[in-house]
């Protein structure tokens, strides 16, 4: 009996390695991630004593308790937390490695996660470094000017800004805040200044480059001549000559520049620093005050794990991004005795994406198996039936195009035969069972080709399952259908037992894009995700990591599926999980409003309806009430799908 469980412990460990393998946890979160000894994913929460774990699945059980259902974004503080730590204790090692002369300042960029929340805990991390915010928008800088406690917190101002929005920064500046004025078009400038005149207050300001370093990776648009944003050669050179003019040149301190949201390759930074470099040192010598650096963004999140120049990771780790940066400012400095500027990144997604996990379970499952032929078969089949049983029984290894060919011809000739009436619908049925018979053969015998032909390599994902997945693409993880991003998907639990279901995830939505089917593989991205079966009266639960930065701003209402419920939990030093605040997800009754609907109008409508069905004798009147109290119930209602029985 002691050998048996010996064994069984031994088999479930090794399944767990495997699982650790499939699914690239120890890859693209061996910071925060890992796979626990029951085969739960666990959150490693770092803390001031060390790393505590703790299971999804306790968490998962938690929310229920509480009356939250699936779908719920759920965020991790501790992760918050620890990004921002990280990132400035990064920087401040490097300064210290290279002797660099200056300090280090963050900026989160409000727009990559606005949630109040987000936003008061990297405020108050952040303190203690002096940790600031961007504000591309009036909203933005409205939220930034009262969310910071430490003065000594940049406040960045990119974007376009009319009169109200300089306003709201000069009057941020008279209140003691470092609040800059980013310059991306000459025109901007005369605004500034007005306001300024009137307000009595010296502006602080900031210029932002278009370098031509080009970069790789998705966001190599906003690289080049050709980019968005920021000032060319000539605009950089009018807006010196117009301060020079003005006797205010002395306003302009700060240098700006953004080569794109995920640099994959170190160099491209290197680069784009050092051009960067130059521009500022001639800035210094036009007689302009400067002392700020301001490289922007950019700083990439691993997402697939693979630490390569794919669009989804990254060729280097943070403490290299902080030395590379500091060594190109000062290599290029130095020679021509510029004083070294204060530091400033604005590293938004490095610092958001794994604080957040889209928790979701999975309602039901489509595949492809064929049923077992009946027995006996009829006797006056077809030819084209005939022909698919023959090519069914005679699949070889070696004749895989030419099984797969007659399956779709006599497949094809087997649905003409139907459209004009010469088979029935039952015999059709039987068709269409014989040919996945066949291509699902043929689909098992293809990993052993060494070159399989084109029309077979993706036959395995064409016969993939469907897993309906209760969260809508659109509203939680809209990255990965507009630019198709790869964010890593996996189980949270059922991890020492082998997954034996090559998956795509589909959505509520009734669209066809409404799915996942990218997902972190072993070499880069897979088609296909590996699940386990469902077992019957068994929720079976899925996690979408490094979904906080961008994901929750960008939703929106496909279907008129809302937000989802949004949790965030912390971890104690001592390894007890807190819940921090929970927030209702949309309801009905909200999605609603947002498109113009009252629905209370709605309501009353139907009780109009239901009221002349009654007249008319159709109901009566305690279905009438039993129909509007559905009605009004859905209202309040949660808009995915709920668990009656939970």
């Amino acid at each position: 009996m002691e050998v048996t469980a010996t064994g069984t412990r031994e088999f479930e460990a090794a399944q767990i390695a495997a699982n650790r393998d499939l699914y690239g946890i120890e890859r693209w979160g061996r910071d925060y991630f890992d796979i626990s000894s029951e085969g739960k994913v666990l959150v490693k929460a770092p803390t001031e004593n060390g790393h505590q774990p703790i299971e999804l699945m306790e968490i998962i059980q938690g929310l229920k308790d509480r009356g939250l259902q699936m779908p719920v974004m759920l965020r991790l503080e501790n992760l918050l937390n620890d990004r921002v730590v990280r990132l400035n204790r990064a920087f401040q090692h490097a300064i210290e490695t290279c002797e660099y002369q200056n300090k280090y300042r963050g900026v989160f960029p409000i727009k990559v996660n606005q949630q109040q929340q987000v936003v008061a805990e990297i405020s108050r991390a952040g303190a203690p470094f002096g940790h600031g915010l961007e504000a591309g928008s009036k909203a933005e800088l409205l939220i930034a000017m009262a969310s910071l406690d430490n003065k000594e917190g940049l406040i960045i101002c990119n974007g376009y800004k009319d009169e109200e929005f300089v306003d709201l920064g000069l009057q941020a500046i008279r209140i003691g805040f470092q609040c800059f004025f980013v310059l991306e078009t000459p025109q901007e400038l005369a605004i500034i200044l007005q306001r300024a005149q009137h307000w009595g207050v010296e502006p602080l300001l900031g210029v932002r480059l278009k370098l031509s370093t080009r970069v790789d990776g998705h966001w190599s648009g906003d690289s080049g001549d050709h980019s968005l944003f920021g000032l060319s050669t000539r605009q950089l050179v009018e807006i010196v000559d117009t301060l020079k003019e003005a006797g205010k040149l002395h306003f302009l301190q700060l240098l700006h520049f953004h080569q794109g949201s995920q640099l994959p390759n170190i160099r491209n930074i290197r680069d784009g620093v050092r051009e960067a470099c130059r521009y500022y040192i001639d800035l210094t010598r036009e007689g302009a005050s400067m002392g700020y650096f301001n490289l922007g963004g950019g700083l990439a999140v691993d997402y697939d794990g693979s630490r390569t120049m794919q669009s989804n990771s990254r060729n280097y780790d943070l403490d290299e991004y902080c030395v590379d940066i500091v060594e190109a400012i000062t290599e290029s400095l130095d020679p021509h005795n510029v004083a070294h500027p204060l530091i400033i990144s604005e590293s938004g997604r490095w610092t958001a994406a794994p604080m957040s996990i889209l928790l979701f379970d999975i309602l039901s499952v489509s595949n492809f198996e064929p049923e077992s032929l009946p027995e006996p078969l009829p006797d006056d089949l077809c030819e084209s039936l005939k022909n698919l049983l023959f090519t069914l029984e005679h699949i070889e290894p070696k004749r895989l195009q030419e099984s797969y060919n007659d399956a779709i011809y006599y497949r094809d000739q087997m649905r003409q035969e139907f459209h004009i009436g010469e088979i029935r619908l039952r015999e059709r049925a039987l068709g269409e069972n014989i040919c996945l018979m066949i291509l699902n053969q043929i689909a098992k015998l293809v990993p052993q080709m060494s070159r399989p032909p084109a029309d077979l390599v993706d036959l395995p994902k064409k016969l993939s399952d469907i897993y309906y997945g209760n969260f809508s693409v659109f509203q939680s993880l809209p990255d990965a259908w507009a630019i198709q991003q790869v964010f890593p998907v996996m189980p949270l639990h059922r991890l020492d037992e082998e997954p034996n279901r090559s998956a795509i995830i589909a959505d509520l939505t009734c669209d066809c894009d409404g799915k996942l089917n990218r997902f972190v593989g072993r070499d880069g991205c897979e088609p296909t995700l590996m699940l386990h079966e469902l077992k019957p009266s068994e929720d079976y639960y899925l996690g979408a990591f490094l979904v906080g930065a961008y994901q929750e701003t960008l939703g929106d209402l496909h279907n008129l599926f809302g937000d989802t419920h949004v949790a965030s939990v912390r971890v104690t030093e001592q390894g007890e999980l807190e819940f921090i605040r929970e927030i209702q997800g949309d309801s009905i009754a909200d999605v609603l409003s947002y498109v113009e609907y009252q629905p209370q109008d709605l309501y009353q409508r139907l009780r109009e309806m239901a009221e002349l069905a009654v007249r008319d004798g159709k109901i009566s009147v305690q279905q009438r009430k039993e129909m509007l109290g559905m009605y009004s119930e859905s209202l309040r209602g949660y808009t995915y799908f709920e668990n009656q029985g939970s």
